[in-house]
């Protein structure tokens, strides 16, 4: 197997928890266990301490988003001439990335993580902007449009990229999951539920995008007739108003927010609760179904984007129609009252997640680099990276 030196480049990592973060950890993990000489390029965070393989750069605040910073590019830091570059964001780093591929004259990979749309709200202005102009898939289009391969996680996704009219090679390669990591962690002590409670458990970030507003209404419904206790594991934005609308449904006392749990210990609250209940709309891949499942806990969710790939219905969960607090309630509610639907769910949930063990995913990704690398002899380089025009162009469907 011929060795390859690699650089991640992403503008978000840890200590940022999200999908993300999680994806690139264990696809550099993997990379070097293979043998390949990998590097995560990622913003510093202050207390962050260095780590071997992974380089911080200098960084900023972004004033609208606590849990992001922005990135300064500086060659200096680079540890060495990469041989494949695989962005992860097409922000400040992932710009920089596409230049240093053009400038070396070596693949370039990009991961398309997530539906940008659907986060405009964290940029003030943008959404509006968007329903007028289309600037989101307009950006994407010039950034994706010149690189050598596009990389998805999901079919949903693909169709997004396809819509958005990138025309670039696209492979479907999902986030893998670290099933020994998640087997092995400790049970979560203090315990977020009480004794004797029937354990309902989420875990995500804490922003409008999640629909968690959704849950906590699905989940009150299921309160008034079974002793459930609601498990929230996560932090963000939305932190005080879900506290207040628990409030407001009378189960603040049935529901605990953990705050954020080190990637280290999530496999101890997946193993301990009953149900995992998730109603985003918004996800590309959802990569704790996948997570949850592996540690043999049944999901209720909507069938929407990537979770529709996450969860097979009847097989290790059940999905409701975005929206319908009512069908994620009764599937809630039936997964805690029938044994043997839980039973059989979940030994259905083990076996469909254990498909996507890191070290096949990270097989995966190296075939694609040799695939862009292919691409990359075969085509000249695009050199000019063009702002996208706001008129005389059709928008996407």
């Amino acid at each position: 197997m011929r060795l390859l030196r690699i650089g991640l480049f992403t503008d978000v990592y840890f200590p940022s928890k999200n999908g993300v973060s999680t994806s690139v950890y264990l696809l550099w993990r993997e990379l070097r266990k293979m043998g390949h000489e990998a590097w995560i390029i990622a913003p510093e965070w202050p207390g962050t301490e260095s780590e071997e393989g992974i380089v911080r750069v200098q960084s900023v605040p972004y004033p609208f988003f606590e849990d992001y910073r922005l990135g300064l590019p500086n060659a200096r830091l680079l540890p060495t001439r990469f041989e494949v570059v695989h962005s992860h964001v097409p922000f400040t780093l992932g710009l920089w990335a596409l230049s240093l591929a053009q400038r070396w004259r070596v693949p370039h990979v990009s991961t398309f993580h997530t539906h940008y749309e659907k986060y405009a709200h964290y940029v003030p202005g943008l959404a509006f902007l968007d329903r007028h102009t289309h600037i989101i898939p307009r950006l994407a289009r010039a950034f994706y449009n010149r690189v050598d391969l596009v990389i998805t996680p999901t079919h949903p996704v693909k169709e997004l990229v396809e819509r958005y009219r990138i025309e670039r090679p696209v492979r479907i390669i999902p986030t893998g999951i670290d099933l020994e990591l998640l087997a092995s962690a400790p049970r979560p002590d203090p315990c977020p539920w009480p004794e004797g409670r029937r354990r309902v458990l989420t875990v995500s970030r804490l922003g409008k995008e999640k629909s968690l507003d959704v849950a906590m209404e699905a989940f009150a419904r299921v309160a008034e007739e079974q002793d459930a206790h609601w498990a929230i594991v996560g932090e963000g934005p939305e932190e005080e108003s879900l506290k207040s609308l628990a409030a407001e449904l009378g189960v603040a006392d049935r529901v605990t927010f953990t705050g954020a749990v080190p990637y280290q210990e999530i496999g101890g609250y997946y193993r301990t609760a009953e149900v995992f209940l998730f109603a985003s709309e918004t996800e590309t891949q959802g990569l704790v179904l996948w997570e949850a499942q592996a540690m043999g806990l049944p999901v209720v969710a909507v069938a929407a984007g990537g979770v529709i790939e996450s969860v097979v219905e009847g097989v290790g969960g059940r999905l409701a129609p975005p929206g319908d607090v009512e069908g994620l309630a009764g599937a809630l509610r039936r997964l805690l009252s029938d044994p043997e639907e839980h039973r059989r769910l979940s030994e259905g949930a083990r076996r469909f997640a254990e498909k996507r063990s890191a070290p096949r995913i990270a097989e995966e990704m190296v075939a694609a680099y040799l695939e862009a690398e292919a691409i990359s002899r075969s085509e000249p380089k695009k050199l000019f990276f063009g702002f996208p025009t706001l008129k005389d162009e059709e928008p996407p469907l």
